[in-house]
Order: C-alpha cells, then structure tokens, then sequence
C-alpha cells in the first residue's frame, strides 16, 4: 500500500513487519498506532516510542542522512536512555544514530529480523517515555 505525502508516493511497510510491531505494542498499556507523516507510529500519550517506515530513493532524506542508506530500507526508529545504548553493538550497522534527539536510535529491518531483540528495544523505549504510572503497568 501507498500514500502520498508531499507530492511523493511513500511505500508503507512490510505487513509481516507491520503485523510483528502492532502485537509488540498491543500490550503497552495506552499504546496508540497512528499514520505518521511517513509510515506508521506508536505513542504514549503524545511521544512517540516507535516508528517505522520505508526509505527509497534517498527519501525521506532526514531517514537517508541518518542512516547512510538510500533505500530501498526498512528502518524503524526508538528512544532509548543514552548510557544503555553505549555498546559498541549499537554504534554500526545495522543500528544508526538520527541527530534530531539525543536519545533515539535507528535500526534497519532486514532479513532475518530478531524479532525478540526488537521487541525488547520497543518495550525499553515505551518504558523511557511513558508516564511512571503506566511504565509500571507494562512491567
């Protein structure tokens, strides 16, 4: 499926992708799927704690920069605690850093995915931001 975003067609991503991340975030409590302005976001309250979407072409070019990628990619972005995410495992490939917030990560989707380590990356991120409240709940 595709929509258009800024006279651009944008691919969504994967359903099998898609259809992993949306059981991942079932059970967050208030977790909210939404349309961002590309690809798809899940949020706490307003913050989003994961988003995923297709890079082609160099585009969007925030995504391309980031990642050293032009596409066409998988990348799903996360907020992490900056000490956490320290290893040297998340400072190469198939991890990136964005710039526009110090504390989130970017990972490339590609075959194989390890579906129990990017679970566990999305809970660490809700849990970042989510309110104490909830991020109690989700333990």
């Amino acid at each position: 499926m595709k929509r258009f975003h800024g006279g651009r067609q944008a691919a969504l991503p994967p359903q099998p992708v898609l259809a992993n991340l949306r059981k991942i975030c079932a059970g967050l409590p208030e977790s909210c799927e939404e349309n961002a302005w590309v690809g798809v976001r899940w949020r706490v309250r307003q913050k989003t704690f994961a988003h995923v979407l297709m890079l082609d072409e160099g585009w969007p070019p925030a995504y391309a920069e980031a990642s050293g990628l032009q596409g066409p990619a998988c990348l799903l972005t996360f907020r992490t605690v900056e000490k956490a995410f320290q290893p040297e495992r998340f400072n190469a490939p198939p991890f990136f850093r964005p710039k526009w917030f110090p504390d989130i990560m970017g990972l490339e989707l590609d075959d194989p995915i390890d579906w129990a380590d990017v679970s566990e990356l999305v809970r660490r991120s809700y849990l970042h931001l989510a309110p104490r409240k909830l991020a109690a709940m989700a333990c």
